[in-house]
């Protein structure tokens, strides 16, 4: 198939390229490149794609209507896995103008092409913040979220309502995917992981939020992967025994369907923690800080429609998670221990 994949610089988006491309897609990935983080992290994610002959990258912000437009004119996809927003909580406190420009706008650029185009199937990132307020346990896709606590997570939301319209107007099958918490070799800087592995090595205090007490669902990025690539090959289709009277949110009688893709098994942030100081070998000292601003304190995806439905769950163990981010980034920073 030919398959666009928007955010091809990005941390899933360029290990989802590099699954397409194996398996013989024709890849056409965009990315504005910009600098929310290192752009030579995301220049090197796209290094290692440029030996695949069926893989072009097009550097394109999906603001630009007419850009966009065009892309979808010329290259005519069968598919679009849309990976591409502004992402971070905390940074859409003192940041918000970017979240409009690039998940609102520019998700609706990317639905228009689809519209307009024929594309037999459109999967999009949504995030766990959706959940937001919910305190309800296991986080499940048939549960109500109109309570979010951050603008993020609020464009997210708005990302699903736009998709669930063009499914209904247009017939345009949409799969929202909620990510929850993802890590690995080649993530974001701005990620925890990330942050305390750069710190620990250094020297320098960790900051713990909310004393410690938050507990994340940690996602391996093969895990995500893997569930994107069974989605794509499934084109979302309506669901016959929706009923109006008592609305389903996770489906509905237009080809529309939304999935969690998580571990299923939240860990301690102070576990995690632990976890990776025993990979380095080395005690962190850590600053204890409250909840922050966007934040909420639990997540934990219910991926029983995954299941059910494309016959996979995630399951990567921390442990061997932590251990190969480790080991990446040491070799990617040159850090000799």
């Amino acid at each position: 198939m030919k398959i666009l994949v928007t955010g091809a610089a990005g941390f899933i988006g360029s290990a989802l390229s590099i699954r397409l491309l194996e398996r013989g897609d024709e890849v056409v990935g965009i990315d504005n490149l910009n600098d929310y983080y290192d752009v030579n992290l995301k220049l090197a994610r796209l290094e290692r794609l440029k030996d695949y002959k069926q893989f072009k990258f097009i550097k394109l912000e999906i603001s630009d209507k007419s850009a966009t437009e065009t892309l979808f004119k010329d290259e005519k996809f069968q598919r679009v896995i849309h990976l591409a927003a502004q992402a971070g909580v905390r940074y859409s406190i003192t940041n918000p103008h970017a979240y409009i420009d690039s998940n609102i706008i520019g998700f609706m650029n990317i639905l228009e092409g689809c519209r307009h185009n024929g594309v037999e199937h459109l999967a999009y990132a949504s995030s766990s913040s959706v959940y937001g307020a919910n305190t309800n346990m296991p986080f499940s896709v048939h549960d109500n979220v109109d309570h979010p606590v951050s603008l993020y997570a609020a464009t997210k939301k708005a990302n699903e309502l736009m998709a669930h319209t063009y499914s209904h107007l247009y017939n345009l099958p949409t799969t929202g995917l909620r990510f929850f918490t993802v890590y690995g070799p080649w993530g974001r800087p701005d990620m925890s992981l990330f942050m305390f592995t750069r710190n620990i090595l250094e020297g320098k205090p960790i900051d713990v939020f909310n004393y410690g007490n938050h507990r994340r669902d940690f996602t391996y990025i093969d895990d995500i992967v893997e569930g994107v690539m069974r989605v794509i090959d499934k084109p979302a289709a309506a669901s016959e025994g929706w009923d109006g009277a008592k609305p389903d949110p996770g489906t509905s009688l237009a080809p529309y369907r939304i999935y969690n893709i998580g571990n299923n098994n939240p860990v301690n942030l102070l576990t995690f923690i632990e976890t990776l100081e025993n990979c380095l070998g080395i005690e962190a000292a850590k600053n204890f800080l409250p909840l922050q601003p966007g934040d909420v304190p639990d997540t934990y995806a219910d991926v029983s429609d995954l299941a059910n439905d494309l016959g996979y769950k995630p399951g990567t163990p921390l442990q061997k998670g932590i251990s190969n981010f480790v080991e990446w980034y040491s070799h990617f920073y040159r850090i000799v221990r």
